[in-house]
């Protein structure tokens, strides 16, 4: 097989996964074996991100719950290939009993982790929605928020979270990813706590344990809800009210505020996923728009690289108007000029997030999708979120509408 390329072995399994729930057994062994090797980074890499990025994502992001059982037993297997201190009946079997819904039956509670989701739109649509359940049903407990320290700093004016630093590498090599798991078994091994875990890639969706089962409480956000079309906000306060007892809790963030030096705020980001994206010119007649109403605006420029480099030439192209303001900082740092802005435009990605839960008026841009279901589960749930749904090429048709939700956004105003 050393002449098919990692994203073909992937395919293929996804393929056959879909299919008839299993995979080629020497397909998925051979990727393993690739996202293993030591001594190419450059073949380790490339398998790394095929095993992830059209594999693990694709299983997730169609929000099966029969494929929630084909994912458990593709990837014990992957974990006891890579790490070898794990049987895979015994991940398998584990993972059984936690993915059940079980009432948490009461006792004292010193500490409370909830473990981040690793990506920031995440954090804020689901883990800050078992955030704002923890401190409710705990009032007296510390409340830790375990993750990455930019995903911390959404929260970083609260002060009922502290934060606890657990590094996962989205880009990292399959056996660092896995091994996070082992600095978060010594983060949490702590007598009178419990562990909320929304589905972290922090425990590869629930299969690594991390802590014994009877303090351990499991959501998981890919089966939960069935076949209904309801937002992860949604399902996650549902699963909260049935295991802690607690209702209507809502998503929410608390960065550090910045003083307000915007009316409408744009993110073109789309986290290293181009299917998200329309393109340059669609981009230039939304931002054009958008200067045209006469107010400031900040754009940010993202994590820099590729995205920041097209926002620098977005603006140059626009004239460098004194009205259009780049935000270059934490996303932290941006998602409270979010908060403070009476607009905000951009596409499906953390900052749809920020705004519907801070009751800020939106336009969202929904491209890439893989179904339905997922649209469904990640559309922004706030009454004033106008979402753009865009799954074909008719890229005229989608900045007409576009426009038109921009110019409804604001005569409301």
């Amino acid at each position: 097989m050393a002449s098919i390329s990692a994203s073909e072995l992937a395919r293929e399994i996804l393929d056959a996964c879909l299919k008839d729930g299993t995979w080629p057994a020497r397909a998925l062994d051979d990727l393993i074996e690739r996202a293993l090797d030591e001594e190419d980074p450059f073949v380790a890499t490339a398998a790394t991100r095929a095993l992830f990025g059209i594999v693990v994502e694709r299983l997730a992001d169609l929000f099966e719950p029969a494929l929630c059982d084909v994912y458990a037993r593709l990837f014990s297997h992957v974990i006891a290939r890579a790490l070898p201190e794990y049987d895979f009946d015994e991940l398998l079997l584990r993972y059984r009993r936690i993915r059940q819904v079980r009432p948490f039956q009461g006792g004292e509670v010193r500490r409370v982790f909830v473990l981040s989701r690793v990506t920031l739109g995440a954090d804020v649509a689901v883990t800050s929605v078992a955030l704002a359940a923890a401190k409710e049903r705990f009032p007296d407990a510390e409340i830790c928020l375990v993750g990455p320290a930019k995903n911390a700093e959404m929260f970083a004016a609260d002060p009922r979270i502290t934060p606890l630093g657990v590094m996962y590498g989205r880009s990292s090599l399959l056996r660092d990813r896995l091994l996070a798991a082992a600095e978060l078994q010594v983060a949490v091994e702590e007598l009178g706590s419990v562990v909320i875990d929304p589905d972290s890639r922090l425990t590869q969706l629930g299969l690594i344990p991390i802590c014994d089962d009877a303090r351990y409480f499991f959501f998981e956000s890919r089966a939960f809800g069935g076949e209904l079309e309801t937002a992860l906000p949604v399902l996650t306060a549902e699963w909260l009210k049935e295991v802690f007892d607690i209702e209507n809790v809502q998503p929410y963030v608390a960065p550090q505020p910045q003083a307000k030096i915007a009316d409408i705020t744009v993110s073109l980001g789309v986290g290293e996923n181009a299917n998200k994206r329309i393109d340059d010119e669609f981009e230039y007649e939304v931002v054009s728009a958008l200067l045209r109403q006469n107010r400031p605006i900040l754009l940010d420029r993202g994590a820099g690289g590729e995205e920041g480099a097209r926002v620098d030439a977005l603006v140059e192209r626009l004239g460098a108007p004194a009205q259009l303001l780049v935000h270059d900082g934490s996303y932290a740092s941006f998602a409270s000029h979010i908060l403070q802005s009476r607009l905000y435009v951009g596409y499906d990605s953390a900052g749809q997030h920020v705004a519907a839960a801070a009751g800020v008026p939106l336009v969202s841009v929904f491209k890439g999708y893989a179904c339905e279901r997922m649209f469904a589960r990640w559309r922004p749930a706030a009454p004033n979120a106008r979402v753009v749904a865009v799954n074909n090429g008719d890229w005229s048709t989608a900045l007409t509408q576009t426009l038109q939700a921009i110019e409804a956004a604001v005569a409301e105003q």
